[in-house]
């Protein structure tokens, strides 16, 4: 990794906090799921607690956004975004309103009707999750029909080239060893592009005994495949933009670590919070649209997000990479500071 580029990057990313232009927002448009995973950041049901919100609701509060020279992208998610009936409908009216727009799915519901209904919405891209082979996807998801459906969905998606798709893994330790499985069965697939995340200890996976979270020398073989994944050049693999990985920062992914939460990226909760990303702790909220104006709680309230050296205790406070780091992502964090998981860390055996 060049210093020279780290530097430019840091420089880059205090122009672009200095700035916090809002480029990418999250509407989790509903908490209902079709799904149980073991890993879910949202812990979500089949029947949610809080109802879906309005699509109008979210257009009031994103107005200053619309019909932008630069369209705002927004990113659909849940909750299972298909668990609305209305889905398209929004959709049409995001594009109505000038934005652009794409889903999070866990592809139980995207089927073909679906597909062609969303793409005369106008969606432009489509993420879905395949956490390992049948049998391992299937037991994380909690339901024997999840990999054939997330399947079917990869190949609804990968005969459209209108629609960007890619396919997103969270690796752990029962489907570390299968990643070359996963790989060609990608590949057979025709998929183009694949993700890594590792499992968050937030959400069901913070539970003591999930046993999902990986290992130093687990996290060193996932980097190590994907560096190898990426030389091969046959499909665009990276690692997510979690954290920093050090010597693996621009051997695994396309540019350095930048979590930009509260900088370029927010997100409307479906009770109207504002946050940064939706996995941030709820603690952390900033506003919420049914209160106040989303405009102004951007502008103004997200400071927590953009001047991080409050995060700067305990293991982080004599870290020789906070510089290049500034704590990691913002999801990993708790209200007081406290960092939950370190990748970096946890690879080098630091403490």
């Amino acid at each position: 990794m060049s210093w020279a580029s780290q530097k430019v990057h840091n420089l880059f990313r205090a122009g672009e906090t200095a700035l916090h232009e809002l480029e990418y927002l999250f509407w989790e448009c509903t908490l209902r799921c079709n799904l149980c995973c073991g890993h879910c950041g949202s812990d979500c049901r089949t029947e949610a607690s809080v109802p879906d919100m309005p699509v109008e609701d979210f257009l009031r509060a994103t107005r200053p956004w619309h019909h932008r020279a630069k369209p705002l992208f927004v990113a659909v998610t849940g909750g299972e975004p298909l668990m609305r009936r209305d889905l398209a409908e929004c959709g049409m009216r995001l594009r109505e309103a000038g934005m652009r727009w794409g889903i999070v799915t866990n592809g139980m519901a995207y089927n073909r009707d679906a597909h062609f209904r969303l793409r005369d919405a106008g969606i432009e891209s489509v993420t879905l999750s395949l956490d390992g082979t049948e049998e391992q996807h299937n037991r994380l998801r909690g339901n024997p029909l999840s990999y054939e459906r997330v399947m079917q969905a990869l190949d609804l998606l990968t005969a459209d080239d209108s629609l960007l798709h890619d396919v997103v893994t969270c690796v752990n330790p029962d489907n570390i060893d299968s990643l070359d499985e996963v790989y060609n069965n990608l590949l057979s697939h025709g998929c183009r592009n694949w993700r890594f995340f590792t499992i968050a200890p937030i959400g069901r996976a913070a539970a003591e005994d999930a046993g999902l979270l990986l290992s130093g020398e687990q996290l060193r073989r996932l980097m190590a495949f994907i560096e190898r994944v990426r030389a091969e050049g046959r499909i665009n693999a990276r690692f997510s933009c979690e954290a920093y990985l050090g010597p693996h920062e621009r051997t695994t992914k396309d540019w350095h670590f930048f979590c930009r939460a509260g900088i370029n990226i927010a997100s409307i909760l479906v009770d109207g919070s504002i946050s940064a990303c939706p996995n941030i702790d709820r603690r952390m909220v900033q506003g919420n649209i049914y209160r106040e104006e989303f405009e102004r709680v951007w502008q103004e309230r997200f400071e927590v997000m953009r001047e991080r050296d409050w995060m700067r205790n305990g293991p982080c406070a004599e870290c020789r990479r906070w510089r290049d780091c500034r704590g990691g992502a913002m999801h990993l964090r708790t209200p007081s500071g406290t960092i939950k998981k370190c990748l970096y860390a946890d690879m080098y055996g630091l403490k």
